[in-house]
Formats: structure tokens, sequence, C-alpha cells
């Protein structure tokens, strides 16, 4: 059976976090194979590369870490079920979504599929690879919440650091971090602060909700009033990779994983 997600247990102190990283995982098993067209270079381009390692270490700092191995060309775990463009898969209802749960297009617009798949495979990918993902993080979010009254989910994404061609900002240069909490709506107040005072501290640019106001988990799992807090976090890939080689860059790899530790740690002492 394809390995689709792993989870890696606090090595410290528990604290209230759960860290998921959706989109870095690049494997693609033999069945979505057969229907991917996209060119191999994109399945790297339009993953985030590296962002599992860059917080690899958050367990050390008390958080429970899910880490996505499977391509979102399998399905992108960060949209939900129903997002299916009827183009990308036989049923589908959501009109004009090429980057939807089943992704037809690249993001630089070439096709992604030598054809729409068919239900059976539709729902083997929800089946095998979406639910069991889902249902992992619900089941470590409630099991935060009954331990400490509340519950932080970060969700660790990254971005490229100019928009694209297929893009919303097409051309233009984007913050060093982006969090995003759909208007501030998804987390508290302090949580959502966290990741501006920490970037800024290191003199990194901070824009929230622009281009990204988080997704599909950041919204349905981001319930504050219900003591359920989500917040999404995207890094411009410069700081850390050479965007055309897709090669870490030496010195700044190492600086954004600290971050991405820093973080971790913070939002873990922040006490709502």
């Amino acid at each position: 059976m394809t390995v689709s997600f792993r989870v890696l247990e606090p090595r410290a102190a528990e604290t209230p976090v759960v860290v998921e990283v959706p989109h870095a995982g690049l494997g693609l098993d033999a069945l979505a194979m057969s229907f991917l067209s996209a060119p191999v270079r994109c399945i790297g381009t339009d993953a985030d590369l590296y962002v599992d390692e860059l917080y690899a270490e958050a367990p050390s700092t008390g958080a429970t870490l899910l880490v996505a191995e499977l391509s979102r060309y399998v399905c992108d775990l960060n949209r939900s079920e129903h997002d299916v463009d009827p183009l990308a898969a036989a049923g589908g209802q959501a009109q004009r979504a090429p980057h939807g749960l089943i992704w037809r297009d690249t993001t630089e617009g070439q096709r992604a599929l030598y054809q729409p798949l068919p239900r059976s495979e539709l729902d083997r990918r929800l089946a095998s690879f979406y639910r069991p993902y889902h249902e992992c993080l619900a089941r470590l979010l409630d099991a935060k919440r009954a331990k400490f009254g509340y519950v932080v989910l970060l969700a660790g994404h990254s971005m490229p650091s100019r928009g694209r061609a297929g893009h919303t900002d097409t051309g233009r240069d984007r913050a060093d971090v982006v969090p995003g909490s759909r208007g501030r709506t998804t987390a508290h107040g302090a949580l959502i602060d966290t990741p501006e005072r920490l970037a800024s501290s290191r003199g990194w640019t901070v824009v929230h909700d622009d281009p990204y106001r988080g997704g599909f988990t950041t919204q349905h799992y981001g319930r504050p009033a219900s003591g359920q807090h989500a917040l999404q976090v995207e890094l411009s890939r410069k700081l850390y990779m050479n965007e055309a080689t897709l090669e870490k860059r030496p010195g700044g790899f190492e600086q954004t994983r600290d971050f991405c530790t820093e973080l971790v740690a913070a939002l873990g002492a922040v006490r709502l």
C-alpha cells in the first residue's frame, strides 16, 4: 500500500501545536502516473519543496508534525473534496477550477492530465489518500484540544518569490512571509501576529493574506470560538532555495529552518 503521509510525535514536553505540511511530497502511485501529463519539472515547481525539512524540528519543540508524502498532482489536500472541475474528473461540479482537488493544469497552464479522471479513480484517491489524511489531522486536533483546552494548527507552505503565469499576481514580487488567516478570522490575534514578529526581527518583509489568505485547511479547521486555531504561513522560496535549479540555498536554508523551528516553539508558548 502506498504510504501517503507520516506523523511525527513530540520529542519534548508536548504543546498544543500541530504542524501540517500538505504540499512538500513528490510521490506518485502507479495509477496516478497513468493519467498524468504534467512535465516532470512541474511536479517539483508546483510542490512546496523542502518545507517538510524546514519544519523537521517541530517535534523537538513539543509539536506534532503531519507530512504528506504524495504529490499534489495525486490530490490537493488543501482543497475541499467537492472542489472538482468536471474537466478534471467525472462527476465534478466546481466550475473553472484548474487547481482544485484534482489539478487539470499546471501553474504555468500546461495540461496536467491526459484526460479527465473516471469517477472510479476520483473515488479511489479520495478513499486512499484524501480522507485518511484529513481523518488523521482531525484526530490530532481533537486530541490536543482535549488535552490542552485548545489547539493551534500551523499549515506550512512555500510560494514562488514572484507571481507566476496563472497566478493572480503574475510578475509581482511577493513578501518574504505571508501569514494567512482569512482576514484574521481563523486564529487568535496573538497567534496571527507571531510570524510577523519573528520575521520582522530578521529583516524579512511580511504581508498578511496577500496573495494567499489561507486555503481549505485554514478555513475548515480554524474555529477560534471553539478553541481551534488555524494559521497558514507561506514562505518565499527565495529565502531557502534556488528557484531556477530547485537546489537548497546554502545558509539560507539553515536560516529559514531556524525560523520555522522558532515559529513553532513561539506558537506553542502562547497561552490562550
